[in-house]
């Protein structure tokens, strides 16, 4: 059972990882610093937007409008950061 937790817990970091690596990525891009015509940079921006968009599209529904700026991502690794402390808290010892 504590191998299910370790788990769940190192799917939260990467997954926050994850967040953190296509907002830099986002950011070089829109600045011109990354070429999106270089097929590579492409495909990885892509796969990191493709996996982090489903999470980060919900949160900005909720949040208002602050003129360019998009907090989604610092909510989604806040959100991320208590659903790690909730499960090696709360959880863990409930079933060990």
């Amino acid at each position: 059972m504590t191998a299910v937790f370790w788990l769940i817990e190192e799917i939260i970091f990467l997954y926050t990882w994850a967040v953190i690596i296509a907002v830099v990525m986002s950011l070089l891009m829109q600045f011109g610093v990354l070429d999106t015509r270089n097929r590579i940079v492409w495909a990885v921006g892509d796969f990191f937007e493709r996996l982090t968009e489903p999470a980060l599209r919900p949160i900005r529904q909720f949040l208002p409008n602050l003129g360019g700026i998009d907090l989604s991502p610092l909510v989604l690794i806040l959100l991320l950061r208590a659903a790690s402390i909730f499960v090696r808290d709360t959880l863990k010892p409930l079933f060990l």
